[in-house]
């Protein structure tokens, strides 16, 4: 396994995680005429289908497909899509889930019984104040709510990480489809009781080409590309090599929302933003860091 990306792999990488980044502005786009459970239902109905009879099952537990289902459907990806309809901005929402980093360690340390160490709790310090900054100038764009909202998502998708980690090594691309099994029947019956026949059907007769785009993008963009791509990379040069470059996912996702959308970036966000990715940063880099401040090997 190469330690550093050539540049093909270099640009894949970079192309998967613009694709992750810009997908907020296009949840965005999606939810001006579809409800958001409803739009989270269609995103995982259509990475179901068709991939799922021609992908085989992962060999792990129908419980472990199930759980990994419900915690990333309804849990992450329903969760956010409600909090993107009117409670936060695609921007803010980019980054604030990225906190799912510090949920995923503390499930796993709760796991393995492993303590915190130093520079782990100062980056999430650093990140708990990019958080803190972002709640203390909620606004019509960006609520308690919303923020709240996202939050809970980051843990289920931290939750998610927790279960497929236990997977062992497994096709990505097929866990998450033949997982997508267990995210539709959950997210469809809270758009019913939550949203209502009516709006469902009001939300599809209004869709247009953009909003089924929009859909299509969820399935195709993010899990059919981004998972495929992803795990590609990963079975070729090893994560600490690969995982870096996730860390552009919010630039991507506050940059295109304030191109495409409008989003005002005042000296505040990009404040927040910058602590929240410099907690992620040091959690990452720290190890490596060290050793080369020790004069030693960088450890992966």
């Amino acid at each position: 396994m190469n330690a550093t990306l050539p540049l093909r792999h270099f640009l894949l990488a970079l192309a998967v995680v613009a694709v992750w980044g810009t997908n907020f502005v296009v949840i965005k786009l999606g939810l001006a005429h579809l409800p958001p459970l409803l739009f989270a239902t269609l995103r995982f109905a259509f990475a179901l289908v068709p991939l799922v009879f021609v992908l085989p099952r992962p060999a792990v537990p129908w419980s472990q497909l199930a759980a990994y289902g419900v915690l990333i459907g309804a849990g992450q990806f329903g969760l956010l899509f409600v909090a993107m309809h009117g409670h936060i901005s695609p921007g803010l929402a980019s980054l604030v889930i990225q906190v799912q980093v510090f949920f995923t360690i503390g499930l796993a340390m709760r796991g393995g019984g492993q303590k915190l160490q130093p520079f782990q709790l100062a980056a999430l310090a650093l990140s708990v104040a990019g958080i803190a900054v972002i709640a203390a100038h909620v606004d019509a764009s960006t609520t308690v709510l919303g923020l709240g909202l996202i939050l809970v998502a980051a843990a289920s998708w931290a939750g998610g990480n927790e279960v497929v980690r236990r997977a062992g090594r497994v096709n990505a691309l097929a866990y998450v489809v033949w997982a997508s099994m267990f995210s539709v029947p959950p997210l469809l019956a809270m758009s019913l009781l939550l949203e209502g026949p009516q709006a469902i059907a009001q939300g599809l007769a209004q869709a247009d080409a953009v909003t089924w785009a929009a859909v299509l993008w969820q399935s195709i963009g993010n899990t059919m590309f981004g998972y495929a791509a992803w795990g590609w990379l990963l079975a070729r040069h090893p994560a600490a090599t690969v995982a870096p470059m996730a860390l552009l996912v919010p630039v991507f996702g506050m940059a295109a929302s304030a191109a495409w959308l409008g989003e005002p970036l005042p000296a505040w966000k990009i404040v927040a933003a910058l602590l929240v990715m410099a907690g992620l940063a040091v959690n990452l880099f720290w190890p490596r860091w060290r050793g080369l401040l020790r004069g030693g090997k960088a450890t992966a």
